[in-house]
């Protein structure tokens, strides 16, 4: 699978990916195509509707706006990748959390897109997080 990112700078976009996600430069530009492990992200700036798309134009987020889809990336150790990241200066959300079946934290792209990093833990035991009526609290 590919996912495809709309951006305000590819090559900004482009090195992020390579540097912090680990990826590899497949493209630089028009397309720029990073792979990460087994999938591609594909970077390219917004525009307007084209015959195969009409009355669709594509922008990258602006700040503030909802959040209706995040890329969710896996890692062996999550606080050698944490620490890696943040000397390579990504902006973290928050640092990792425990959440019984992972610990995970997000961090923002360049664009401010939304990327979470997780680490299987006790959900490789069994153990999930709790669920959320059971966060609520009595």
């Amino acid at each position: 699978m590919t996912f495809f990112l709309t951006v305000r700078d590819v090559a900004r976009s482009r090195q992020f990916y390579a540097d912090v996600l680990g990826g590899e430069v497949v493209l630089a530009e028009n397309p720029g195509i990073i792979k990460v492990a087994n999938s591609w992200i594909i970077m390219n700036p917004g525009g307007g509707p084209t015959p195969d798309k009409p009355d669709i134009s594509l922008t990258a987020p602006e700040p503030g706006d909802p959040v209706s889809s995040f890329l969710n990336v896996r890692v062996a150790d999550i606080s050698a990748f944490y620490a890696a990241a943040k000397a390579k200066g990504a902006q973290f959300i928050t640092e990792p959390l425990d959440r019984k079946a992972e610990i995970r934290c997000y961090l923002r792209d360049p664009d401010g897109y939304l990327i979470e990093v997780g680490q299987a833990t006790g959900m490789l035991e069994g153990v999930f997080a709790d669920s959320p009526d059971q966060n609520q609290g009595d």
